[in-house]
């Protein structure tokens, strides 16, 4: 059967991106919108298995931290608690399931229509929601926004199942002993790091030398060091053949090659860290003539634009930042564009200097060129750095002195500031500010011109000489 009415706008995707372009483009400007969503929750990666839930724990384990560290302040604690995961898996999830509810309250408070099934199309302005095994409806719409998603990817290796994902991450109803998290990119640290943190015997498998290969030399070599120092083991040069294990329960037993060597390490729990691929197999894009990239992704211009006209993508189904902020950004720029009028007729997102946070033990911030992006792209006669490297504050009663890292790149006679990289305690809350500053083309000058607050860290940012 067919729906009667022709919606303004529909949206395939109840994630972040999806719900803020169609709040914005009912609950602001006025259109008639439905939203379809093939999970029961609403809210997407970010919400379910990602930003949120993550952040419980990394603040869990930053408890963790805080009770090792009492002892030098003069706290007389005897031991260190015991930590109890089930418990706050528990409450997590009721937390995320508040959530849940609330996005569907919003819809309804700004009149979208909510389907729940599987979404796929029929051409280009009609599209089939598969409710039920039995039960089938067609929804047309004069726009409409493919916001999916993606969803994690394990290698394909003999015994790759006995691993569990990011998402399965937040399924574990107990901590493991030990643990091996296989990959290096930001998901991978982030996990490690709070299962290491927290008590578990951790290692990280890496193809390479590095972590985080895409960021500043300055982040991800300063981490590395210090995630070594404090007991996170890893494996470099590694390539993983096989996962061995012999009951549902049992040890895993991990077969690997290290710089051709065969090794065997054996842990309780295996977390694949390594890519995520864009949600569009179902969808019919054929259908509609939406093309791909070689990756799956879907081909999109500065405005969102598809390659069929009334239809665009935002994103991780674009894997172009993949950042929650971005899709919520880019979401609502659209709706702005599409339903705003004529004052909006150019609304779209810059996907320039955006910033973001790497939620490690410590934390890393970046926002911009990296120094060998500047040096590329500007030349290195006209790229200048200025570096500080020192101990926070705060761990000056400690024996344990973690390490501060913090680098500008600047370029032109101006040195207008073009890259700011940032490791050490509440680098994820400095770097907003700071970001704004580069958003808004701020120079060296400008840095040094802002009076210091003492003592803190981020005054380095305005004393660097």
């Amino acid at each position: 059967m067919s729906s009667k009415k022709v919606y303004d706008y529909l949206v395939i995707g109840g994630g972040s991106g999806g719900l803020a372009s169609a709040r914005r483009a009912s609950g602001i400007h006025g259109a008639s919108v439905a939203l379809v969503e093939a999970q029961h929750r609403l809210g997407g990666t970010c919400v379910n298995v990602g930003c949120v839930p993550k952040k419980v724990m990394w603040n869990a384990a930053s408890v963790a931290e805080a009770l090792r560290d009492a002892k030098s302040y003069g706290y007389a604690v005897q031991e260190t608690p015991r930590f109890d995961w089930h418990m706050i898996k528990e409450k997590r999830d009721a937390y995320v399931k508040r959530l849940n509810g609330i996005y569907e309250r919003n819809l309804g408070n700004d009149k979208v229509e909510h389907f729940q099934g599987w979404a796929s199309f029929v051409n280009e302005n009609t599209v089939r929601v598969q409710k039920s095994e039995t039960e089938a409806i067609e929804v047309q719409a004069k726009n409409i926004l493919i916001a999916t998603g993606s969803h994690p990817v394990a290698p394909s290796i003999p015994g790759a199942e006995h691993a569990i994902n990011s998402d399965g991450f937040f399924d574990l109803e107990q901590q493991p002993k030990r643990v091996a998290v296989v990959g290096t990119g930001y998901i991978g640290v982030e996990l490690a790091g709070i299962f290491h943190t927290l008590g578990t015997e951790t290692t990280i498998f890496s193809r390479t030398e590095h972590i985080l290969r895409h960021f500043d030399p300055i982040i991800r070599d300063t981490l590395l060091k210090e995630m070594q120092s404090t007991g996170v083991n890893f494996a470099f040069h590694t390539k993983i053949n096989a996962l061995k294990r012999e009951t549902s329960d049992g040890p895993i037993s991990i077969e690997y090659e290290s710089n051709g060597t065969p090794e065997t390490l054996e842990v309780d729990c295996v977390l694949w860290a390594t890519g995520r691929v864009p949600n569009v197999k179902g969808l019919n894009l054929e259908a509609a003539k939406i093309k791909t990239d070689e990756k799956g992704y879907i081909v999109v211009d500065h405005f969102q634009n598809t390659s069929t006209s009334g239809v665009y993508a935002l994103g991780d189904a674009c894997g172009n930042y993949e950042l929650t902020p971005v899709a919520i950004a880019a979401g609502r720029r659209l709706s702005d564009r599409l339903f705003g009028g004529a004052q909006f007729s150019q609304a779209r997102l810059d996907y320039e200097n955006i910033p973001t946070v790497v939620f490690s033990h410590p934390t890393a911030g970046t926002i911009g060129l990296t120094e060998d992006q500047a040096r590329e792209k500007y030349g290195t006669e006209n790229v200048k750095t200025y570096v500080s490297k020192f101990t926070n504050m705060y761990f000056a009663m400690l024996e344990h002195k973690e390490p501060t890292a913090y680098k500008l790149v600047v370029t032109g006679p101006e040195e207008k500031v073009v890259g700011v990289h940032l490791l050490g305690r509440g680098s994820d809350e400095i770097l907003q500010g700071f970001g704004v500053a580069v958003r808004m083309g701020a120079t060296k000058a400008d840095f040094d011109n802002c009076v210091a607050i003492h003592p803190t860290a981020a005054e380095e940012l305005v004393t660097m000489r």
